[in-house]
């Protein structure tokens, strides 16, 4: 978090606060001064404190604490904006997870890609009873993801990413692909 930033400007300084004929003294200006100095990182983190709290304009040691805040990992591997993104939709993707589109969102996130998401789930209605069910007794999700360059992309962790995403019961695949020479599959 935040600690001692040599020569960071004081919005306050402590000699200010005081009677002027402490000024005259050799002793004081130095010591509070040293205060100062130690004060000066709490009275900025505070006068700033809406922008260390939003995503896009939080400093970098607080964007991996908001991170703990809203439950994502937010990794040095990652680039920047890509971070802050993380953090920035983690509540909304949280409220659509384990559904296809809060699994898209996540892949969409983590690769910059579009994903096409088959899964084996499926819905109906009949009058007539006795009706095939839809869907197979063993649910799966297969994610493919098209990329420019498929060995970049870190696969484990995209892997990863996809069985935290689904639920629990669901078998999932991750298919890499690179994108094919017109941009369109």
């Amino acid at each position: 978090m935040r600690g001692v930033i040599p020569g960071l400007p004081t919005t306050h300084p402590l000699l200010g606060q005081l009677p002027a004929v402490y000024g005259d003294d050799d002793f004081l200006p130095r010591m509070l001064s040293a205060l100062d100095e130690v004060l000066a990182p709490v009275l900025l983190t505070l006068d700033n404190l809406p922008a260390h709290l939003h995503p896009r304009t939080a400093p970098e040691d607080f964007l991996a604490w908001l991170a703990g805040w809203v439950a994502v990992e937010v990794d040095a591997e990652r680039p920047h904006t890509q971070r802050r993104a993380v953090v920035s939709g983690a509540v909304a993707r949280h409220r659509a997870r384990g559904t296809r589109r809060g699994l898209a969102a996540a892949v969409r996130v983590e690769t910059g890609a579009e994903p096409e998401i088959t899964e084996s789930g499926a819905a109906s209605w009949s009058s007539a009873p006795g009706t095939a069910l839809p869907g197979t007794a063993r649910p799966w999700v297969l994610v493919r993801v098209r990329v420019p360059d498929p060995e970049r992309l870190n696969r484990a962790r995209l892997e990863r990413l996809v069985a935290a995403e689904v639920p629990a019961h669901v078998a999932s695949r991750v298919e890499v692909l690179p994108e094919p020479e017109g941009g369109e599959p």
